[in-house]
């Protein structure tokens, strides 16, 4: 396959209707930019601009029989919805009728339209204005384009393709192909998602790689005949040259290419029809820019110092009071950290916990290599301008939200101003500090020795020591971040990070650092809003810790328009299409939670079972109830995962009803999977059953569900242990002991309450991935489970193999 795409003469495009004063095209120079990318069958057509004499000869040129007649205009979108479409015959006569009439009802239909969504004044005064709205619209026609009419003999539901490119904020131009036609936005919004409509960034995807995507839509379906009495109407290899083209052009007129003038902000097809396997385009819509300057990069490896100081200094600290800044030296000192290499900035303390102090920054004794500014208003604004201009400290964390005095209505933020400042700095080639923050809670930094969150460690307590740690947790919200640490047992991770507001280090920032970091495995974030562009360096940097064998949990907030309104008020984050955020980060290889329950559970699976082997999505469950096999049962079938219950082999069939048997359990439990063991079942009959179904090739994963409230089973906090001088055959012990034999995953699921709390904490403890419900865990276990299956076909496709 070959693309040829005339770059000079897009650019050429575009330019002509920059130097007309518009930053759009009209749709026939659309039809042109589908010709120029390589479309061979776009529609003849004639522009007949407003005011000009019809051409005979030119209308004689169409084919055909009849022609539609459509209004073009800067103010009309959806030129159908206000009667600016029209087919009539190829006639002079009657399509001068058609385009005079367009030209009176058009207008008349917007201004009714406009004024039926406000509420102006009644009677003459708002025929009045009606008419001068009315007359308003029709000066601004451009014209009429008069086109071939295409008879594509497959209408009806998914027989037209929408195909477009749009210019994100978060992850630059994305490609989207879905059903086609007036009834797009229906589709999207009434199908399950990435089934009407699919999308993903094209700085991700090539060509080949996004048709597979478009594959799994019912789009794709419809137009490959892959319904009942269906027809294919196109092949794959036009779509596959379709995409590709529209892939190269997105990447070559994006907003980080530095080698074209202009930006496509929205391109659009809809629809692309299909008559004898020819696709031709009817409709479009093209919007460009001219190129903004862009930022200069941050000085990433910066974070380094931030996360590893050897010296810090703390201003904001409270000489006799409790304050966040006395909270966060109190943590840092508890922490381990050199208290000969801290400094504390107070204007008039002569000393604060034992340490000497500075009255200002600029009296700093050395440039430290990080700084906490845990103050606020004008104060913080001066200091940060100092910091800034004189270059006194490497890396700086801010904890206020509030850099300064309220910002009045129309004004630029301060966090803009910050932003800028810091910009023009690093453009003049000075070296300002990295800055984290605003409104960050801080940073746990245990390689770094220090902790330096405004949560007292009487609220907070924190595993401490050296010893492996290999997860990661980076927050928007600094809130989040903690009550997961605070709720989440096994959760121990080697950095907690509050990025607040992303006012200079982002998270793309901290992924990019974090994926030169060996240890670390499980990298956990919680988003508000990427900063621009962020989202696809963020995604690539995704797809760079997938290869490194990591593995990267994403929740992002603002999936709604309500949850978009509730970001608005808190870190000054600007939400960004949910959709393409989940498109392109789980494309790149991410796992991408929808819930608060599922996060948490896919960082208790990724922790867990990061070193475990996955070789398949075959499923085998033990039970003590028959709701939880049934609850298992029900849910290894999900919208974007798919498990499946192994066959037990006969060898291990056998095996099964032998223990079974043994046990007086052969007359009341058949031996099939889901396997339900009964509440009769003791401590043995679990461990013998888990041995042999791990020994069994057909299975890849076992879930084993317990209800600890039998008399059977030792799982009261006084039953866990034995006694002194008798050695520990408890179930606890038992699993972790075949759990650290096994490259097989095990993931246990404890159905109960409060009284049972040790039993799964000892468990989680012991190394194990503990739900407290089935449905969850399988829910959860699905995705983790077809990510890793996903990634890891994805890295053979790079590699050209597969290990078993």
């Amino acid at each position: 396959m070959h693309i040829h795409i005339d770059y000079p003469g897009l650019t050429s495009l575009l330019k002509k209707a920059a130097s007309e004063g518009r930053n759009f095209l009209f749709e026939y120079e659309v039809y042109h930019f589908v010709e120029l990318i390589g479309g061979d069958t776009t529609p003849h057509y004639y522009f007949l601009p407003t005011g000009a004499r019809m051409n005979p000869a030119e209308l004689a040129r169409l084919p055909g029989e009849k022609v539609v007649v459509k209004v073009v205009s800067p103010e009309i979108i959806h030129k159908s919805d206000v009667g600016g479409v029209a087919i009539c015959s190829k006639n002079e006569k009657e399509v001068l009728s058609t385009i005079r009439k367009m030209s009176v009802e058009v207008p008349k239909k917007i201004a009714s339209q406009y004024f039926f969504n406000h509420n102006f004044a009644q009677g003459i005064e708002r025929d009045l204005q009606l008419a001068d709205y009315a007359e308003a619209v029709k000066q601004k026609l451009a014209g009429f384009l008069v086109c071939q009419f295409i008879e594509s003999g497959t209408g009806g539901f998914g027989n037209e393709l929408l195909i477009g490119l749009r210019n994100t904020r978060e992850f630059g131009t994305i490609i989207i192909a879905g059903l086609g036609g007036t009834d797009t936005q229906l589709y999207a919004d009434s199908i399950r998602r990435d089934k009407a409509v699919t999308s993903c960034g094209v700085d991700l995807v090539d060509g080949q790689t996004f048709f597979r995507r478009f594959q799994k839509t019912i789009s794709y379906r419809k137009l490959a005949g892959m319904t009942r009495g269906g027809r294919r109407i196109v092949t794959n290899e036009q779509l596959l040259e379709c995409f590709s083209a529209m892939i190269e052009a997105g990447r070559y007129f994006s907003s980080s290419n530095t080698a074209t003038p202009y930006t496509i902000e929205e391109f659009e097809v809809n629809p692309f029809a299909f008559s004898n396997f020819l696709m031709t385009p009817l409709d479009g819509v093209c919007a460009f820019s001219t190129r903004k300057t862009t930022s200069p990069p941050r000085p990433t490896e910066k974070i380094d110092l931030l996360l590893h100081p050897e010296t810090i200094a703390v201003a904001g600290v409270s000489q006799h009071e409790i304050n966040i800044g006395r909270i966060i030296l109190n943590n840092i000192l508890a922490h381990g950290f050199a208290r000969d290499k801290i400094t504390v900035i107070h204007p008039v303390a002569g000393e604060i916990e034992g340490l000497a102090t500075v009255p200002d920054v600029e009296s700093l004794p050395w440039q430290p290599d990080l700084l906490i500014l845990a103050i606020s208003g004008p104060q913080l604004s001066q200091t940060i301008e100092s910091v800034i201009q004189k270059n006194l400290a490497a890396t700086v964390i801010l904890v206020a939200d509030e850099i300064g005095p309220p910002i009045p209505r129309g004004k630029s933020s301060i966090t803009s101003s910050l932003r800028e400042k810091i910009a023009n700095y690093r453009l003049r080639n000075l070296h300002p500090p990295v800055f984290l923050g605003g409104n960050s809670l801080g940073v746990l930094s245990n390689p770094g020795n220090y902790d330096a969150m405004f949560i007292p460690d009487t609220k907070l307590p924190k595993k401490k020591g050296d010893h492996l740690r290999s997860s990661v947790f980076v927050s928007q919200s600094g809130a989040y971040m903690i009550t997961r640490m605070s709720k989440l047992a096994f959760l121990d991770p080697a950095y907690a990070i509050s990025v607040g507001n992303q006012t200079d280090l982002t998270a793309g920032d901290f992924l990019h650092y974090l994926n030169s970091v060996d240890f670390v495995k499980t990298l956990a974030f919680y988003i508000e809003g990427f900063n621009d562009l962020d989202g696809i360096v963020f995604a690539k940097e995704v797809e760079r810790a997938i290869s490194l064998g990591k593995e990267v949990i994403l929740y992002k907030a603002g999936r709604t328009q309500e949850g978009k309104d509730a970001l608005s008020g808190h870190t000054a984050s600007i939400a960004g299409d949910y959709m393409v955020c989940q498109s392109c980060i789980t494309q790149a290889g991410a796992i991408v939670a929808e819930t608060f329950n599922i996060f948490e559970g896919l960082l208790r699976l990724s922790t867990s079972l990061g070193q475990k082997r996955i070789r398949g999505n075959r499923l085998a469950a033990i039970s003590n109830a028959g709701y939880e096999s049934v609850g298992i049962a029900d849910n290894i079938l999900g919208e974007d995962y798919r498990l499946q219950m192994a066959v037990f082999s006969r060898q291990s069939a056998t095996r099964l009803q032998r223990v079974l048997d043994s046990a007086h359990l052969g007359s009341l439990v058949s031996v099939h999977n889901p396997l339900d063991i009964t509440p009769m079942s003791s401590e043995d009959i679990y461990i013998d059953t888990i041995n042999i179904l791990l020994a069994d090739p057909n299975i890849d994963i076992l879930v084993v569900a317990i209800v600890p409230l039998t008399p059977m089973l030792h799982t009261l906090p006084e039953e866990l242990h034995p006694s002194p001088g008798r050695v520990d055959s408890s179930i606890i012990s038992n699993i972790s002991t075949i759990n650290n034999h096994t490259d097989k995953p095990i993931i246990l699921v404890l159905d109960s309450g409060r009284l049972y709390d040790p039993f799964a904490d000892e468990l989680e403890q012991a190394g194990l991935p503990v739900f407290r419900s089935a449905d969850l865990c399988i829910l959860t276990l699905g995705k983790y489970v077809q990510a890793r299956l996903t990634n890891r076909t994805g890295a053979a496709n790079q590699t050209g193999s597969v290990s078993a």
